[in-house]
């Protein structure tokens, strides 16, 4: 009985370990399927587990981000902070502005450094972006980002053979 108590919390520790690692910034799927893999989860349960937990926080950061950065802006102590995010965020966010969710898409799809579901996010907050539309942007381009890294971490030919 206690070798399967210590199985199933091993099995129950890895999968909150991915879930965890993807919500967090900058390192969310990118980092989250890697981390499953080097577990020894198969790389699709890695990816599922990544994507799934990349995506928590992006209603929070949609519907709560402006009326937070606001308040904060009026703290003496985060107001710099607040300027530094909005200031970089906004200077990434020029093939959104152009091409609209198309770009929001691709923002989010390309797995790069700067880009993803966090920083998709907080550029559709404050581009006013509708939600209705900007969050299924954002699942759907972190999907594609989480194919890509899965193949890029385990090699197309081995998910395949």
């Amino acid at each position: 009985m206690t070798e399967i108590m210590g199985s199933l919390l091993k099995f129950i520790t890895d999968e909150f370990t991915v879930i965890l690692t993807a919500m967090l910034p900058v390192i969310e799927v990118r980092g989250a399927i890697p981390v499953g893999i080097a577990l020894g989860m198969s790389p699709f349960h890695a990816t599922l587990l990544a994507f799934l937990g990349s995506i928590i926080p992006v209603p929070f950061i949609l519907w709560t981000i402006r009326p937070i950065f606001t308040y904060l802006r009026r703290t003496k102590l985060f107001r710099r902070l607040v300027n530094t995010l909005t200031d970089k965020s906004m200077r990434k966010s020029g093939k959104v502005k152009k091409y609209g969710y198309i770009g929001l898409f691709f923002f989010v799809a390309i797995p790069l450094p700067g880009t993803g579901v966090w920083s998709g996010s907080l550029i559709a907050a404050l581009l006013n972006m509708r939600i209705k539309f900007a969050f299924p942007t954002i699942v759907l381009g972190n999907l594609v980002a989480s194919i890509a890294i899965m193949l890029l971490s385990f090699g197309v030919v081995n998910i395949f053979t």
